[in-house]
């Protein structure tokens, strides 16, 4: 116990994404000594932010599952202090659809308003409509977030009481998790019902059962699903502040090229700048591809790891497609009645007009509405997008630069106009258009095909994830020291990322025979805009301030210049 007591293990994190941070901290906390590399400037990753002209434009999170206080998932985001001092924004409608000649659903979250809303436009199928929402009022009954312990390492309690959850539901959770929504809607006659149900979540998920939409609807009707004030960016800062408050340490603009391996054994990692750093344990947290390749310089892997990177990777079924956002900051604020997210079915003509679009659908969210702090003083924000390919980005930012930026301002004309032709008034008092594409995330994350969630749940890849986690326990077969986490391991979405962290440190402290400890944040300071923190130019040396991003901040701020770079909008 003395020799323990005198030797902290020491782990490094490679990436500083929610998963990596989630690490660190749980890390710390289980008394280790943690350092985390990033080659970025900012944490979070793919849940991050950036300014232009006094706006902020949030580019990650949707909804967040876990904003209701009593439930695992909640529980992890106060150990992580990622919700401290926070207000949560919920949302009575979880999405609007509306169809080329103006027709509207409205997907309320409250099942009783969403049955006589869904009546009222197709009383042909009330039996589907009534089947769909009393499943709806049976899953709000429902508190089921198993991210708190890895399946191989939960209690015998705790495995009772998932069980005393899943029994009682047993067949609702198998009927609904059989059915497809492909399915569900080639029952209903009513044709704007049949286009509109797919896109609950903005986009089609396109392989997904009935299951999660009721889940996750049940959850935000209980206001377990809201939005964080401070969004993306605040999300990951606060856990940042968590994590070096515990005593870590962030290393950024530190990218690793390399693991070192001594003996079949992780030993440290090498920088780019060719500084070596070890520890007794390494866990990378970053794009699965990337590591087994490029850290690892292709020598380790599984059968499981190789039916992931090498096949599911390359299946467009296995994995989302990437995103095309555009941003624009506007004066004024769009009318009261419009809801805060509406999916746009476009007719031929304009998915014409859409560089790669995918599905002829365009989301438009008023993000200024999610919270305080990303429009100035009177003006708005929409994030506008659509899943699009990867390849003809790539292939136009390697071969022509210049058609590629034109290809960015397609999409700013195409949304300028089309929200014009939504809201007329609207092209005249917009200030700022902001595009970023698949292989913008892609240069800044690394993530595959600058995909932002990963694997598509309820498809093989998933069933090879929950391989990875249970069974080789986020690990890889004849390497010692060294451990995989984050949304490449575990799936998407941020409780996953968040879970895969808590995770990757219960094994380690399992079987290095230390107990494993954590606790909730008692930082109760209320969020300030302060807290975004500094968010440095890249390659100008020159610093742009949080506050400036603020309401106060005025047209021609830094802030240009940063939104330039992580957006993509600057030379590439």
């Amino acid at each position: 116990m003395a020799e323990r007591e005198r030797h902290r293990p020491r782990v490094i994190v490679i990436g500083a994404g929610v998963s990596g941070l989630a690490a660190g901290c749980y890390a710390q906390m289980s008394g280790m000594e943690s350092r985390i590399f990033e080659k970025h400037v900012l944490p979070g990753g793919c849940c991050t932010a950036w300014a232009r002209e006094g706006y902020l434009f949030d580019y990650c999170v949707d909804w967040l599952i876990g904003t209701a206080p009593g439930n695992d998932a909640n529980r992890i985001w106060r150990e992580l202090g990622a919700l401290d001092g926070k207000s949560i924004t919920n949302f009575e409608v979880f999405n609007r659809v509306v169809d080329e000649a103006g027709r509207e659903v409205r997907f309320y979250n409250d099942p009783d308003r969403l049955e006589r809303h869904l009546l009222e436009l197709a009383p042909a199928d009330a039996p589907h409509i009534r089947a769909f929402c009393r499943d709806l009022r049976r899953f709000g009954t429902i508190d089921l977030y198993p991210f708190l312990t890895p399946p191989p390492l939960r209690s015998v309690r705790e495995r009772l009481d998932l069980l005393r959850t899943v029994l009682p539901a047993f067949r609702l959770f198998w009927r609904t998790g059989a059915t497809s929504m492909e399915t569900f809607c080639e029952r209903l006659t009513d044709p704007l019902l049949r286009r509109a149900f797919p896109y609950v979540f903005f986009q089609d998920h396109e392989v997904f059962p009935l299951l999660p939409y009721l889940f996750t609807m049940a959850a935000a009707h209980r206001g377990n699903c809201g939005f964080p004030q401070g969004g993306s960016l605040g999300l990951a800062r606060s856990v940042e502040r968590r994590y070096t408050g515990l005593g870590g340490r962030i290393d950024y603009r530190a990218a690793v090229t390399r693991v070192l391996v001594e003996g079949d054994r992780a030993v440290g990692v090498e920088l780019k700048d060719g500084r070596r750093e070890f520890a007794d344990h390494v866990i990378a947290a970053c794009d699965g591809p990337t590591v087994l390749e490029r850290l690892l310089g292709g020598r380790y892997g599984s059968k499981v790891t190789r039916e992931l990177y090498d096949e599911a990777l390359h299946k467009p079924e296995s994995t989302y497609p990437g995103v095309v956002s555009a941003f624009v900051g506007l004066t004024g604020d769009f009318p009261p009645e419009v809801p805060h997210s509406t999916t746009y079915l476009l007719g031929p003509r304009d998915s014409a007009r859409l560089p790669a679009v995918r599905q002829n659908s365009l989301v438009v969210q008023v993000r200024s509405r999610y919270a305080d702090g990303f429009a100035p003083p009177g003006g708005s924000v929409a994030h506008c997008t659509y899943f699009s390919d990867f390849a003809s980005w790539q292939e136009l930012r390697t071969t022509d630069r210049k058609a590629y930026r034109a290809r960015k301002r397609e999409v700013s004309d195409f949304v300028r106009e089309f929200l014009e032709r939504q809201h007329p008034g609207t092209a005249e008092r917009v200030e700022v258009i902001d595009v970023a594409t698949p292989v913008t995330l892609r240069r800044f994350t690394g993530n595959h095909e600058g995909s932002i969630l990963a694997w598509k749940s309820f498809t093989d890849a998933e069933r090879l994830t929950d391989r990875l986690v249970g069974r080789e326990r986020m690990r890889l077969p004849g390497l010692r020291g060294f451990s995989m986490t984050g949304q490449w391991v575990a799936g998407g979405g941020l409780i996953r990322a968040a879970s895969a962290g808590r995770f990757v440190i219960r094994y380690l402290c399992d079987e290095l025979g230390v107990p494993f400890r954590a606790w909730p944040s008692q930082d109760r300071t209320p969020w300030h805009p302060d807290q975004w923190g500094e968010l440095p130019q890249l390659g100008t040396g020159a610093t742009y301030s949080g506050t400036a991003a603020h309401p106060s901040a005025a047209p021609g701020t830094t802030s240009q210049a940063i939104s330039d770079v992580i957006s993509g909008a600057a030379p590439a």
